[in-house]
């Protein structure tokens, strides 16, 4: 989905509207898309405000370098999947995993109890179909509207693009992974 907009004079912004809950979308092939969405926890929780974390792809004991900062930082983490599709033993239970973990992070975005509700690797189980597009699509709309909500992944459907206040495509140009270097912990992890 390409959504042309003109360039913004900042200095000519006018609010057209009260500030509300937005959603936001990091999609695209590039690398930065969770990283970004971690940026956002780290400025909300920064400024006292709660925040709640759904990893849709990575187990709940995953100790990755981010895990191990939001711990830290007091940030809820929650993985919600059992790793890398591509690996798994089980779609089914990959599927229902999913499924489940929708219904934790589905009552945290309508609780508004959370200023911020990051959504990472959602994409994943929509694309796969593991998860009804529709319900999905109902909830934002249903949030409360001081709730904001950040997804993440590759191939995001366009009716999430269409919905978003803000997206975001990354746009790989090259990757160290191409030429043979392996992921690097700190970096990848």
């Amino acid at each position: 989905m390409n959504i042309e907009e003109p360039p913004i004079n900042y200095a000519r912004v006018t609010p057209q509207t009260a500030r509300r809950g937005l959603l936001i979308v990091n999609t695209g092939d590039g690398k930065g898309k969770s990283t970004a969405a971690f940026g956002l926890a780290l400025r909300a929780h920064g400024r006292g405000k709660t925040v709640k974390i759904y990893q849709f792809m990575k187990v709940p004991t995953a100790r990755f370098g981010e895990h191990r900062v939001f711990e830290q930082l007091g940030i809820p983490v929650e993985g919600l999947g059992d790793g890398f599709s591509w690996k798994s033993k089980d779609l089914e239970h990959s599927a229902q995993l999913a499924r489940d973990g929708w219904q934790q992070a589905k009552t945290a975005i309508l609780s508004g109890e959370f200023f911020l509700v990051v959504l990472d690797e959602i994409t994943y189980p929509l694309i796969y179909g593991w998860l009804p597009l529709d319900d999905v699509l109902a909830t934002l709309r249903a949030r409360p509207k001081d709730v904001h909500v950040c997804m993440t992944g590759r191939r995001c459907p366009p009716e999430l693009m269409a919905l978003a206040d803000t997206v975001t495509e990354m746009t790989k140009i090259k990757h160290a992974f191409n030429a043979g270097i392996p992921a690097q912990r700190g970096i990848e992890d």
